[in-house]
């Protein structure tokens, strides 16, 4: 079967590499985002699907604009269109090239959490299970019929980054069936419960901003949900400086009772109190510093919490 690849972040390189190596499809090419500015210096940088190819002899496009490339996609004549994390909606012109069918391979089940965020989502909303969700694609944002779902559980503990990288590994099989029911003209069409979805918008670094108005439980999970990106941060306070950031990267919840935002030191641990309960603070880093236990934090700093939703210090 002669497929495109059309992606751009890194969770799709499993799905790519194995459309390269199966020998089961012929990959005809790949469409990606242009290469940007990159970190404080603003270097420009390939995206991780382009890097990924790099010294082959695959054909490229990297359209600001999707609807502007559809004769190029035309000409590269794919029976099938796979996407995965690509970053922009298919217009009905491409989405109509491939003979066979264009599909979406989309890190949540399907209608829940449907957009940019759903690894993040599912965590967040403690979720006991998501998944891959293999699509026929439309002009909606994620509201194409089902072809098929590939299910697993949370780790007890996961992250957003771990389970990313489970997701990932877990894409490239999903994909595989999914090409094997066409192939057979066994694959089925379940459109979405609409009044089931829910909805993932994209992050951005503010989203990381811990507000410790809210119960520990949903913290605890926000902490783990935004590690690696966009990272879950406190503002601490500096009275001979400018409130500073505080990123956390693992925290617990304790049984401890005060007014929101207030830091206490119980048995070596240090705890910032929420709307119910308290968390323990695991891993942090100030900015411009490293990263440490919280313990060996507050043996060098003074803690103060400074609520976003409240003026002044705790």
């Amino acid at each position: 079967m002669r497929a495109l690849f059309i992606g751009t972040g890194e969770i799709g390189l499993p799905v790519l590499r194995w459309l390269m190596e199966s020998g089961e499809h012929q990959l005809v090419g790949v469409v990606t985002q242009p290469d940007k500015p990159v970190g404080r210096e603003q270097r420009i940088e390939a995206p991780p699907v382009k890097a990924a190819i790099a010294g082959s002899n695959l054909p490229i496009l990297q359209p600001k604009r999707i609807k502007n490339e559809v004769s190029e996609i035309r000409s590269l004549n794919p029976e099938v269109i796979v996407v995965m994390a690509y970053g922009q909606i298919l217009p009905r012109p491409v989405l109509e090239i491939p003979r066979i069918a264009c599909l979406n391979l989309h890190a949540s089940l399907l209608p829940r959490h449907r957009g940019a965020a759903p690894i993040q989502a599912a965590i967040v909303a403690g979720d006991r299970e998501t998944g891959i969700t293999v699509m026929y694609m439309d002009e909606g944002l994620d509201t194409g019929d089902m072809l098929l779902q590939k299910r697993i559980e949370m780790a007890p503990r996961e992250t957003g980054g771990s389970l990313h990288e489970r997701l990932a590994e877990v894409a490239p099989a999903a994909l595989k069936e999914a090409l094997i029911q066409l192939e057979n003209g066994t694959a089925s069409r379940s459109p979405q419960d609409s009044t089931a979805a829910t909805y993932a918008p994209k992050l951005n670094r503010e989203d990381g901003r811990v507000d410790w108005m809210e119960p520990a439980d949903l913290i605890e999970r926000k902490v783990r949900a935004f590690n690696p990106w966009p990272g879950a941060f406190t503002l601490i306070a500096n009275p001979s400086d400018r409130p500073r950031k505080l990123k956390i990267f693992s925290g617990s919840v304790i049984d401890l009772r005060e007014r929101p935002g207030k830091v206490f030191i119980v048995n070596d641990e240090v705890a910032v109190t929420t709307r119910d309960r308290a968390l323990s603070l695991g891993e942090v880093q100030l900015e411009g510093g490293r990263r440490m236990s919280a313990a060996e934090f507050v043996r060098g700093h003074r803690l103060s919490i400074l609520l976003p939703n409240a003026p002044g210090l705790c």
